[in-house]
């Protein structure tokens, strides 16, 4: 059955996640994500807060920047999470953003390199296996976790261009699509995972995509949608490349709101987790889940 979850965003303060992440799992969603932009709240300590507070919720990691995590530690991190709350961790590593990374003396040329290497690493480790990698980027002589756990969480890249959808495909346990991004969007990037998938004998058996979506509804209030939306829609369109009108989101009436989350899962993606904009994010959250029949 496909999935749906909601994003803490990282606006809202870290005191207010333990709370969030009651209500939303009242509310009947699948998934909590966290978030770990720069200056923002740390992922790890967020997951454990969202983990502690509820009782079956999922909880995702979307995304950590590997400049910023040595592998080892990463996994030491993640396996004691996942020994305490088995089934209910996604870890999701990426690029981190150029200008953030350059910010605090973390860029590196080898962005691929890096990401691919450091999944690579992590999932051996948490797997309970000893780890040898001598690549480009990360260097790793023989560790092996003293506590792994006895279920691996995913580990799952987010990523949007093709060679990064390609290197997920060929390493990762499943792929995290960020905002903006439609059904056209979604099947694109099925081919190039898929095409990943194909061309490693070592790729995972199962592959997962993740895709977020921003949220805004409310009965017969077009221009207050237009009007807290217009700044996503500029954000996304620089950073995407693509025109504003062509930026994706789950908007409008809570009908169509659920109608443009369902595309995406009709798309290809398995779960859907849904950023609410403006006021009122779980009542909006809720809506759309009625909508949908959840």
């Amino acid at each position: 059955m496909s999935r749906i979850g909601v994003m803490f965003d990282r606006d809202q303060r870290p005191e207010e996640l333990r709370d969030f992440a009651r209500e939303a799992e009242s509310l009947g969603v699948d998934d909590l994500w966290v978030v770990e932009d720069l200056a923002w709240a740390g992922a790890v300590s967020s997951a454990a807060l969202a983990l502690t507070a509820t009782d079956r919720l999922r909880v995702g990691i979307g995304i950590m920047p590997a400049p910023l995590r040595n592998p080892a530690l990463l996994a030491m991190e993640l396996a004691a999470l996942a020994r305490v709350f088995p089934g209910r961790l996604v870890a999701g590593v990426g690029h981190g953003v150029p200008e953030w990374m350059a910010q605090v003396g973390a860029a590196t040329p080898t962005k691929l390199a890096l990401l691919g290497e450091t999944v690579t690493a992590v999932r051996t480790l948490l797997r309970g296996e000893s780890a040898h990698v001598d690549g480009r980027a990360v260097r790793i002589d023989g560790v092996r976790l003293v506590h792994p756990p006895a279920e691996p969480p995913p580990v799952v890249t987010g990523v949007v261009r093709p060679r990064s959808l390609e290197l997920s495909g060929r390493c990762a346990d499943g792929t995290i699509m960020a905002e903006g991004q439609g059904p056209d969007a979604v099947r694109a990037a099925l081919i190039h995972i898929a095409a990943g998938r194909a061309s490693s004998s070592a790729a995972p058996t199962a592959h997962q995509l993740i895709v977020f979506t921003h949220l805004c509804v409310a009965e017969d209030a077009p221009d207050r949608i237009a009007a807290a939306t217009a700044p996503v829609r500029a954000e996304y369109s620089d950073w995407l490349g693509i025109p504003p009108e062509d930026v994706f989101l789950a908007s409008g009436t809570p009908r169509s709101a659920a109608a443009r989350v369902q595309s995406l899962w009709d798309a290809g993606a398995d779960t859907v987790v849904l950023r609410p904009v403006g006021d009122d994010p779980l009542e909006q959250v809720r809506a759309a889940l009625a909508a949908l029949g959840r």
